[in-house]
């Protein structure tokens, strides 16, 4: 196990680019492949690219906020000592990886952002708390809870088959989460990743340089006894410094926006979408930093970390607006369903959403993308469209472990370039396929 993460781990440190440059390599891939396989000539495939460019800005600044509003949260005193208190649980390296990849799958089950900021800040404490541990593999960790999320309550593609005017609902009604969340096979392969993967991960310990890998951890730390500092108590001389300084501005509008959340539940639900997340997050942070200026003071810090999402995002729609628009998702689904069977159907679904997650990676709009192609080959065949739509979706969670779109909040909040946690996720990767096979198999 150890010379095989060590392996992984070399080539992906030598040869895997940048984020930033996986993104551009994607685009001039797709754009290539676009113009070789179908009838989209180079100059429609950069209509194709451009038109799409844009396309996510609404999910980039929701993703940005979580890396901001969560990095504020983490930074009021009162949080940071509820995340050091539950590290204590930790005292060895081992239990510092079990612990967090425990926290990080039970967060991402609940909701996929919560679940990305709280792995990576529990990480953080769970760091200074045992500093001989590998903080790579902490961190890859921390990101392992995103293997769980499209099976859990925060699920896109199951959520929006179970929703009244879906796109699909002539073709298959509605399917009730029981059919898909709380299926035997989806509950197996939840169970199973909960219970294993903190052990799978406790056997990637490879031994690395502990001074290396805590470098960042480190860096966190001396950045909050900053803020800590920063937020020494002043006499207000002007009207404007008292504002800047009123706790009573910072609990008025806190206060409010606790209303709100208690109306949102009250009226939906156990609704936990990522825009009540960020809403939960950044009201809390205003009310636990509890005046202005130390809430401003701690988002200037916090929007840095945001820079990845920001200028990368827009280049996966891009390449989404290529892979749709030319068709090319379309056939890679196709030439998938070409050679199933009825007992193959489901492990061909997984493989083909896997491969297109590379080139959209939001959950939702891969469903859109492939629902309509293989809902009625599934029918066709004679295989549950329930059972089809969870294929689908866990093969959108599956290769997020080797895809840098979703791994960009945590290694903003920790500190880290994607090749530092890359060769541990391919192992997970390769982990992970067995239960999710066996659950859509044979279950």
């Amino acid at each position: 196990m150890k010379t095989l993460t060590s392996f992984f781990d070399r080539m992906v440190q030598r040869y895997l680019p940048d984020a930033f440059l996986f993104a551009i390599i994607l685009t001039i891939v797709v754009y290539v492949a676009g113009v070789l396989f179908t009838a989209s000539g180079p100059v429609e495939m950069v209509e194709h690219w451009g038109s799409g460019f844009w396309d996510l800005l609404a999910f980039a600044m929701q993703m940005s906020l979580v890396v901001v509003t969560g990095y504020i949260l983490a930074s009021a005193p009162v949080i940071r000592r509820a995340l050091g208190r539950l590290s204590m649980l930790a005292n060895t390296p081992v239990q510092a990886i079990m612990l967090v990849t425990f926290v990080a799958l039970v967060a991402c089950l609940i909701n996929y952002g919560f679940g990305l900021v709280v792995g990576a800040l529990f990480a953080i404490h769970v760091a200074k708390r045992v500093p001989s541990v590998d903080y790579r593999l902490l961190i890859a960790s921390a990101y392992s809870g995103m293997l769980v999320w499209h099976g859990g309550f925060s699920a896109s593609i199951p959520l929006l088959l179970a929703t009244p005017g879906h796109f699909l609902e002539d073709t298959i009604g509605t399917i009730a989460v029981t059919e898909t969340l709380f299926s035997p096979f989806n509950m197996f392969i939840v169970l199973f990743l909960l219970v294993t993967l903190p052990f799978f991960n406790r056997f990637l310990m490879n031994g690395s340089d502990p001074l290396k890998n805590t470098d960042a951890a480190l860096w966190k730390e001396d950045e909050e006894e900053e803020a800590d500092r920063s937020q020494v108590k002043i006499q207000p001389l002007t009207p404007a410094e008292r504002l800047e300084n009123s706790q009573i501005l910072s609990l008025l509008i806190g206060v409010m926006g606790l209303v709100y959340i208690v109306y949102h539940f009250s009226v939906n639900g156990f609704d936990l979408n990522i825009n009540i997340v960020n809403f939960i997050f950044l009201f809390l942070g205003i009310l636990f930093h509890r005046t202005p200026k130390r809430f401003l003071d701690t988002v200037m810090k916090g929007v840095k970390n945001a820079a990845g999402i920001i200028v990368q995002f827009p280049f996966y729609a891009g390449i989404m607006g290529m892979m749709v628009a030319s068709g090319l998702s379309q056939q890679m689904s196709e030439w998938f369903i070409s050679f199933s069977t009825e007992f193959t159907y489901p492990l061909f679904a997984f493989l083909s959403a896997g491969i297109v997650n590379f080139f959209v990676p939001s959950g939702g709009g891969q469903w859109a993308v492939q629902g309509p192609i293989m809902i009625p080959a599934a029918m066709e065949i004679g295989v549950s469209s329930a059972k089809t739509a969870m294929a689908v979706a866990w093969g959108d969670a599956w290769t997020n472990m080797i895809q840098p779109f979703w791994a960009l909040p945590v290694l903003a909040i920790a500190g880290l370039k994607v090749r530092d946690i890359m060769g541990f996720c391919v192992m997970i990767l390769f982990y992970s396929f067995i239960p999710i096979v066996i659950g859509l198999l044979f279950l």
